[in-house]
């Protein structure tokens, strides 16, 4: 029979110590749920972002094609810049102006249209889709408008993505569909 030596006793004590000792225990376990936590908290955050930016941008949306809808851009003579920047000050709180992109088309009504696309395959805005036409005043026209917007996403190589375009965007969009009825200046 071997004796175990001195050391190897107080080894074995000191592991027995350590596995007993519960100070610290903690720290540990938050150390393994810690990461977990922040992505939860992170990816809580991201998607309120985007929702208030995505709300933001569809109260602007609205409140600019009101002025189509009330005849003011046009009794104003008012251009498709000068209405994108009515846009830009409603959503400027939380967008970027140079980022938000605008189009306004107006169509005869009664008759069957299709709206063309705005982006390519890879999230780029086709540039001559964008037009701004605002109804004739003598007329009645269905006008749709549409905002678009590409948001920076923060937190997207958690496991978590809201991506859409690109590599780290979310294109947030917003439209209004109305019928204009002719003026009655104009009758």
């Amino acid at each position: 029979m071997t004796v175990p030596s001195l050391r190897r006793l107080r080894l074995s004590n000191a592991l027995r110590r350590f596995g007993a000792n519960r100070k610290g225990s903690a720290a540990v376990q938050f150390a393994l749920v810690a990461p977990l936590f922040f992505a939860l908290i992170f990816a809580i955050v991201e998607v309120a972002l985007v929702f208030f930016a995505n709300q933001i941008l569809e109260t602007g949306t609205q409140d600019t094609a009101r002025l189509l809808f009330t005849h003011q851009a046009q009794d104003q003579n008012l251009t498709g810049e000068q209405v994108r920047t009515n846009l830009c000050n409603r959503v400027s709180v939380l967008l970027a102006c140079d980022g938000v992109i605008l189009d306004v088309r107006s169509y005869p009504a009664g008759q069957p249209f299709t709206v063309p696309p705005f982006f390519d395959g890879g999230g780029n805005p086709i540039s001559s889709n964008f037009l701004y036409q605002p109804p004739d005043p003598n007329s009645s026209n269905i006008v749709v408008v549409r905002a678009f917007y590409k948001w920076p996403l923060i937190f997207t190589n958690l496991g978590f993505s809201l991506i859409n375009i690109g590599t780290d965007k979310r294109l947030l969009t917003s439209t209004v569909a109305f019928r204009v009825e002719p003026s009655s200046s104009s009758s």
